[in-house]
C-alpha cells in the first residue's frame, strides 16, 4: 500500500521513498521469514527508537 502511507495500494510507489509490499517481501525474503514478521520488526524497532528520544 505504498505501505508507509496507508492507502492501501500495496505496489503503488507516490514518491521516490515510498515503500512497497514487493520491497518489504524482498526483505523478509532475504532473512527467511514471513512478511508480517518483518513488518512487526520495524514497526518494534522504529517504538524502541522513538522511546530511546532518538527519533521524533
Amino acid at each position: 500500500m505504498c505501505m508507509n502511507c496507508g492507502c492501501g495500494k500495496n505496489e503503488e510507489r507516490h514518491k521516490p521513498t515510498d515503500i512497497t509490499l514487493s520491497d518489504l517481501t524482498a526483505a523478509a525474503k532475504g532473512h527467511d521469514m514471513e512478511v508480517e514478521k518483518a513488518a512487526d520488526n520495524i514497526h518494534d524497532g522504529a517504538r524502541a527508537l522513538k522511546k530511546s528520544g532518538k527519533i521524533g
